[in-house]
């Protein structure tokens, strides 16, 4: 079964995402379509980009950079979580995302994303533009939440209404299709050997 990484884009204390990005893992797992994985940018703990070298060369220094490549390699496709701050997303996305280069072409690539008025959504449109030069295909289906807390209960649980619900089973299964046409496109070559 193809792998599904969820990545939580925000690192701040009290931040909304956790609670989002665990309730969209219960969608996923629920959906089946994929094996779930959930990375928290906060848990990895990634330092600000410290390769000495190009992320296209693959040569790696540091274990967190091996280890973070690793999670990548292994996944066939992802979500990002992420709020909109000043208009844009988290500095650790971008930080998360420019460490590697190899590991994430071919693979699609879904959001779900939270704000106020505007539900993240412009944060997703700026993360288009560098998950493409990555060569990750972003899928058009999303998860866009305005005025996020008021669907966080007193408990911390993400209490989804009905278009929610929808749009994560439709990014789902959108993600599944373009998962399995981009398939052979990261699959190696065996005719030419």
């Amino acid at each position: 079964m193809p792998r599904l990484t969820i990545i939580i884009g925000s690192t701040r204390p009290g931040r909304a995402g956790l609670p989002i990005a665990t309730w969209f893992a219960g969608r996923a797992g629920s959906h089946g379509g994929f094996d779930v994985d959930v990375v928290d940018l906060a848990e990895l703990d990634l330092p600000l980009l410290d390769e000495p070298n190009h992320p296209r060369l693959g040569q790696y220094i540091h274990q967190h950079t091996k280890d973070w490549s690793a999670i990548v390699d292994a996944s066939d496709a992802f979500v990002i979580v992420t709020p909109e701050y000043n208009h844009g997303y988290p500095a650790a996305v971008k930080n998360a995302l420019d460490y590697l280069q190899r590991e994430w072409c071919d693979k699609p690539v879904g959001f779900v994303s939270y704000g106020g008025v505007s539900a993240g959504t412009r944060a997703v449109q700026q993360l288009k533009e560098v998950v493409t030069t990555l060569r990750m295909l972003p899928v058009y289906e999303a998860v866009s939440i305005p005025f996020h807390p008021q669907f966080i209960g007193d408990d911390g649980r993400v209490k989804a209404n009905a278009i929610m619900v929808q749009a994560a089973d439709a990014m789902l299964d959108e993600l599944v299709r373009v998962d399995g046409a981009l398939r052979a496109l990261r699959e190696p070559n065996t005719e030419a050997a």
